[in-house]
């Protein structure tokens, strides 16, 4: 199962829920299907778009991706690939929550941590954005802030994050996102040495560990608006080492004083907010930096970098069966200019190769996308 091994040892941290025999059988069908969806179908959707696009060629339009999406629309096929796309995800929370909530008393045992390094606050009065509760994000039941005082939403968004992915964001680690935020900290200051850094939306905290692993003497904290992913976020960077203080805040206002960070960076949390919240969540991120501190923002790649209305038209589909609230609005902001509106200077946009890990690189950023998972849309600017 490439990407996705069941040895603990393997995963490198004990609370990742493992399933049974018939659970992984299971998931492993949802796996194929969603790989016989993306590779089988999907291209053949792709070629009869390029038979719709010739078909528009010449054609007065404004919005050629609408223009097609309607055509695209007329072919029985293609609604019934997009059913078949929105039903397996459905089916991979299923199959995950199953096997979540069989092992919860095990994983409730393991997140008792006797000495934690770090820390973990929840606020049961925390009123989490209508972004995030108008939907639940990626499908998943109960979307991102669903508490019910366990942790088992953060098992399952980090067992169905894994699935998910296919295993290519770093297999059970599912850290490349944040190993990729980090090397460009250390890419545009290789000498840096923070002694606070703030990882905004952090999830599972697996965008916040690289962080504690790659500035081992700064004080780290993660900030999130669901407790119950929080909690498992703790337990499972305490199985790690790694001494993060977590706690349940909106990135758009935290308690945090000014001045507090010499980093403040977020992975993939624009397109899960909204246009107001990503401006505000940069002003955020200024108020929270000492002078000459760094906003690292990570995201997918933009849509105007792409001139293939099919790509960005299977974006789209993606947010919109999906539960991606802010798609559009994250892909096609001028990220220049709302860093530059929020106080930042040496600001820097473009694209950020993958790393494995931080500390390794490669240190590399450019203008161009190196393509999919190996290279991410990375904004940055100076306090």
């Amino acid at each position: 199962m490439e990407g996705i091994s069941e040895s603990r040892k393997a995963l490198d941290h004990p609370m990742i829920a493992l399933p049974s025999h018939d659970e992984l059988v299971e998931q492993l069908f949802v796996r194929d299907l969603k790989l016989y969806v993306m590779q089988q179908l999907e291209p053949v959707q792709a070629g009869l778009a390029q038979v719709e696009q010739a078909g528009l060629a010449g054609t007065a339009t404004n919005n050629r991706v609408a223009d097609l999406r309607e055509r695209m629309e007329s072919r029985e096929s293609f609604r019934s690939w997009m059913a078949l796309k929105r039903e397996s995800q459905r089916q991979l929370w299923s199959a995950v929550a199953g096997s979540v909530e069989r092992q919860a008393e095990e994983l409730e045992a393991l997140a008792k941590i006797v000495e934690p390094k770090g820390s973990v606050r929840v606020d049961a009065a925390f009123v989490a954005p209508d972004y995030v509760t108008q939907g639940d994000i990626h499908l998943m039941p109960g979307g991102n802030q669903l508490d019910d005082g366990s942790l088992l939403q953060g098992a399952v968004m980090d067992r169905g994050g894994a699935v998910y992915m296919l295993g290519r964001n770093g297999g059970m680690l599912n850290d490349l996102r944040g190993q990729t935020a980090i090397a460009h900290v250390l890419t545009r200051c290789p000498q840096i040495a923070p002694e606070r850094v703030l990882d905004m939306g952090c999830g599972i905290g697996t965008s916040t560990v690289p962080a504690a692993r790659a500035f081992p003497k700064a004080e780290i904290h993660a900030i999130d608006v669901g407790a119950s992913i929080l909690r498992y976020a703790h337990a499972r960077a305490e199985h790690l080492g790694a001494a993060i203080h977590f706690s349940q805040q909106n990135a758009e206002r935290t308690d945090f004083a000014d001045a507090s960070f010499d980093v403040v960076y977020s992975c993939i949390l624009f397109h899960e907010s909204s246009p107001e919240a990503v401006q505000a969540i940069l002003a955020e991120s200024r108020r929270l930096l000492t002078p000459g501190g760094l906003a690292v923002h990570l995201e997918v790649p933009l849509l105007h970098d792409n001139s293939d209305p099919w790509v960005e038209l299977s974006g789209e589909l993606e947010a919109q069966y999906n539960n991606e609230p802010n798609w559009r609005g994250a892909l096609t902001a001028d990220y220049p200019a709302l860093f530059a509106a929020a106080g930042f200077h040496d600001i820097e946009a473009g694209y950020q190769a993958t790393s494995l890990d931080a500390r390794s690189g490669p240190f590399r950023f450019g203008a161009k996308s190196e393509g999919v998972f190996r290279s991410w849309f990375v904004a940055s600017g100076v306090a």
